[in-house]
């Protein structure tokens, strides 16, 4: 290797962990002051935007959702761009519903999906926010609005779709990659010692039994169950009907429309204007949550950003340096 291109792999190993040592440096400046803040008067911060004016004492609410439904245990990217934060919504989702000037809910979805179990728990939010506190939720699906994209959106008073949304995918994938026969072309191979036959079940070094293919399919019938259960009691569907649409295919928003999986076509604008109508909210204030609190991490690791290093390319990093690759069962469209 030339001596140019060593020096280009020092600066961006350097570029890499200044821009991630940046950025820990202010999410613990941050923390530590919303964590103050928080001390100080009882209450989690949440910072607001308004998107329409109206009466501040008659709110609409307004969520996102926006990439997959994970709950990575990341506050962020790792330059602080925005990414789904599993617990940030949830928190955000249950002071919507505690805020006694929130009359209204409404979350705009556009994801493929993601953990089973992350897409039940904003499910179950969402029916405790109309059972518990009284409150409708609204769904408004952008580009995709998928498997788990759809699950959480099941049992909402409303969906609304574009023409154009791909929604749908109703089912649940569980994958691995299997190089055993690579492994065995250069000579590798792998030593495993294990408590019980199927400790390493679908391990990617070995072909899977059929004994173990019908263990893992048990456990994902079982998941596919749940999600036909949560429509047909969310949608008021024969069970016969929601597994006929339910072969894991997409949907166009209008043809989830003629399935009645949705409820009316439009986008988000169009979706206000509908709960403002049908819920009582003509002169409701709209706004939606923003940032993390005070984001003085997020505006230094922004800049930082833009001057070093693309957080794209920290994140391809980060994979390459050991991102896990254990099974996971997902409510997940992948393309």
């Amino acid at each position: 290797m030339n001596t140019k291109r060593w020096v280009a792999i020092g600066i961006a190993v350097f570029l890499v962990i200044f821009s991630v040592g940046l950025q820990l440096l202010f999410s613990v400046i941050n923390s530590d002051f919303t964590e103050a803040f928080d001390s100080a008067t009882g209450t989690s911060y949440m910072s607001e935007e308004i998107m329409e004016d109206g009466d501040p004492m008659n709110r609409i609410a307004v969520l996102h959702v926006e990439g997959t439904i994970q709950d990575t245990g990341e506050e962020s990217s790792l330059l602080g761009s925005a990414t789904y934060n599993h617990n940030k919504f949830l928190e955000r989702l249950e002071a919507a519903g505690q805020d006694d000037t929130v009359g209204g809910v409404i979350i705009e979805v556009n994801s493929p999906g993601g953990g089973v179990v992350e897409s039940a728990e904003i499910h179950d939010k969402v029916v405790e926010i109309q059972e518990e506190y009284g409150k409708p939720v609204y769904i408004s699906m952008g580009n995709t609005a998928a498997s788990g994209g759809y699950y959480l959106a099941a049992s909402a008073n409303k969906i609304v779709a574009h023409p154009a949304t791909l929604t749908g995918s109703i089912g649940v994938i569980m994958s691995t990659v299997n190089y055993a026969e690579l492994a065995d072309k250069i000579g590798i191979k792998q030593e495993v010692i294990k408590s019980a036959e199927h400790k390493d079940i679908m391990s990617s070094t070995r072909e899977m039994t059929d004994e173990e293919r019908g263990i893992l399919q048990s456990i994902i019938d079982d998941m596919y169950a749940d999600f036909v259960q949560v429509i047909v009691d969310g949608r008021g569907m024969p069970e016969s009907k929601v597994r006929e649409l339910g072969d894991g295919r997409v949907y166009s928003g209008k043809q989830a429309l003629d399935n009645g999986l949705v409820d009316d076509l439009g986008d988000l604008e169009d979706t206000i204007a509908m709960m403002k109508e049908e819920q009582g909210l003509k002169d409701a204030e709209v706004f939606e949550y923003t940032g993390d609190g005070f984001g003085m991490g997020s505006f230094w690791a922004t800049a930082a950003e833009g001057l070093f290093v693309s957080d794209s390319d920290l994140l391809g990093i980060k994979e390459l340096m050991g991102k896990s690759n254990s099974p996971e069962a997902m409510y997940l469209y992948a393309e």
